[in-house]
């Protein structure tokens, strides 16, 4: 089998119906762009929006949960045992909303070497006195470094500096949505009356906006120490300690481990976002069937176009087998042309891609519900264009291999007789 000489027949075949051919590779380059194209938006724009909830969310959340007594008065009677208790309406008995021993827990969980950093948050349910109007709402008092290195708070503090919480005493910052209400302004003093009535005078610091317009409404930052101040308690009143791992996907069998041994409620970011999970994968899946449907699409194309030039070429064929070719060999020079059009209408088809993708990135994007982003999201992983490449390939070769087998089964003999 000489393949020099076979890949310059394949080459004269090709040659001879160019205008089919090309049709062949612009098919191969239109499926290929768009599925390029078409994933790296998709996926650009679910880690967008994965970014909103994740790069929020703690990987492990550990709080302590008000529950019902599990032992209620009633059962402790002897007198009353194996008596059916007719109880309704049980009421969780008295007790405080932070966790025990925060500062011997954190402690622990920094030695952890599955663990990339803490941040340790106190929540509380507060009023925000706008003239004689009261507005519910949610401060949140947190450590601004740790919330910024772990969670990246400082890409949504859209005016002001989350610093600012650490330096300038009894400040806070507003999410956009409460401001408006309360039209407030960097630099006015706003009063925030806790439930229990203890009353704080704040420094209004800058503005958050996270995506979410009602978060924005209701939540706003201070630093721990002015929250715990705030509310007459102690240096190591925490209500929720926020882990983050190195590796995400440990999540859920840490925090059953982390509730076994610290005694809390321990919440992962599977569960608590499932249901935006599932939305991701169904996206990405989506994205990957319109994109390989395109290139089976093609590979009927190349199918139709070869199967054409082997009932043209059943003379050319029959004089190469006669004149010493082997089966093995016909075949190798059809699936040749198979593979040249897919090699090269891939290629283009991921430059195309590529090219595209860029332009979309450039499109501006601007909305007042995120901020942080400018342009429309593209993802130029990598493994797109290996996909792309290697199914393209793939789908040309199967598309080559049935024609190229029926032509390497052409008797010569009984196309010269005939003719």
């Amino acid at each position: 089998m000489n393949i020099r000489l076979i890949a310059e027949i394949a080459r004269s075949l090709l040659l001879a119906r160019f205008k089919q051919t090309l049709v062949a590779a612009i098919g191969v380059t239109f499926s290929i762009t768009m599925f390029i194209t078409l994933l790296s938006f998709m996926t650009g724009l679910n880690n967008m929006l994965d970014s909103l909830i994740v790069n929020r969310t703690p990987h492990i959340r550990l709080y302590n949960e008000i529950r019902p007594s599990a032992e209620q008065p009633v059962n402790q009677y002897e007198s009353f045992k194996g008596m059916h208790h007719f109880i309704h309406s049980i009421k969780p008995k008295k007790d405080l909303a932070n966790i025990r021993n925060s500062l011997a827990i954190m402690h622990s969980l920094k030695q952890d070497k599955r663990v990339m950093g803490i941040a340790p948050k106190l929540s509380e349910q507060v009023f925000y006195t706008v003239g004689t109007v009261d507005l519910t709402g949610v401060i949140n008092g947190i450590d601004p470094e740790e919330e910024s290195r772990l969670f990246f708070f400082h890409d949504y503090v859209t005016t002001g500096n989350t610093a600012d919480l650490k330096n300038t005493p009894n400040s806070i910052i507003l999410g956009k949505g409460a401001a408006e209400k309360m039209m407030v302004e960097p630099g006015d003093v706003i009063t925030v009356t806790t439930v229990k009535g203890n009353k704080m005078q704040l420094k209004v610091v800058g503005f958050f906006q996270s995506g979410l317009a009602d978060f924005d409404k209701v939540n706003s930052y201070t630093s721990i120490a002015t929250a715990q101040k705030m509310m007459g308690e102690a240096s190591d009143y925490i209500t929720d300690i926020q882990v983050k791992l190195y590796d995400i996907n440990l999540a859920p069998a840490v925090a059953k481990e982390y509730s076994l041994i610290y005694g809390t409620e321990a919440l992962d970011i599977q569960t608590a976002n499932a249901q935006f999970e599932t939305g991701t994968f169904i996206r990405t899946l989506i994205s990957y069937t319109v994109g390989i449907t395109l290139l089976i699409v093609a590979g009927f194309g190349i199918y139709n176009i070869l199967n054409m030039m082997i009932y043209e070429k059943m003379d050319s064929i029959a004089i190469m087998k006669a004149t010493g070719f082997s089966g093995r060999d016909v075949k190798m020079i059809f699936i040749g042309i198979a593979l040249s059009i897919g090699l090269f209408g891939g290629s283009a088809g991921l430059a195309f891609g590529y090219g595209l993708s860029s332009i979309i990135d450039l499109i501006p994007f601007r909305t007042q519900a995120l901020p942080t982003i400018t342009t429309y999201p593209v993802n130029y992983n990598p493994k797109f264009y290996l996909i792309g490449i290697v199914f393209s390939l793939i789908t040309t070769y199967l598309s080559g291999f049935f024609p190229a087998k029926k032509a390497s089964r052409i008797d010569p003999v009984i196309i010269i007789r005939g003719k």
